[in-house]
């Protein structure tokens, strides 16, 4: 029996506004969105590209699927790992831990209203160096890409 997938409804939304349920709520659309935009996608989807010089679809599902770490990483206060490993998994794997990460990161959000986010950095962890940017990065960076990205997909389709 399959699991039930995250995000095939968009959630409530919170009572309160906070910069924790603000964020939340930006995760829970991107979800939403990206839930809808990969719904169904047959194989001859995923090696569509508009052109020679872009990503097929399948490329830019797999910049989602490393972005989606990004996010419940940093909202999970922990590093990100570069270089990111080379994942083998099928399109339905790669899909379902996509949600799952974004659930992640949506629920630590909405267990801890009062979190200030700006408390958490986006980190990254190269070897033995460490980068970090203020939390507003995470918001221009991966949040803003993978949105951008899931309307690829639905353009693509």
């Amino acid at each position: 029996m399959q699991d039930t997938l995250p995000f095939q409804e968009i959630p409530a939304y919170p009572n309160t506004y906070t910069s924790a349920t603000l964020t939340a709520r930006m995760i829970d659309g991107l979800g939403y969105r990206y839930y809808w935009a990969t719904e169904n996608l047959r194989s001859e989807d995923l090696f569509y590209t508009p052109s020679k010089t872009n990503r097929t679809t399948r490329e830019t599902l797999e910049h989602l699927f490393d972005l989606s770490g990004t996010i419940a990483n940093t909202i999970a206060g922990e590093p990100n790992n570069r270089p990111l490993p080379i994942y083998k998994m099928t399109w339905e794997n790669m899909r379902r831990e996509t949600l799952y990460r974004l659930k992640k990161a949506s629920d630590i959000l909405h267990k801890n209203p009062d979190l200030d986010v700006e408390t958490l950095p986006l980190v990254f962890q190269r070897g033995e160096q460490t980068f970090s940017s203020p939390f507003w990065h995470l918001l221009n960076g991966p949040i803003a890409d993978a949105l951008w990205h899931t309307g690829q997909v639905v353009s693509f389709r």
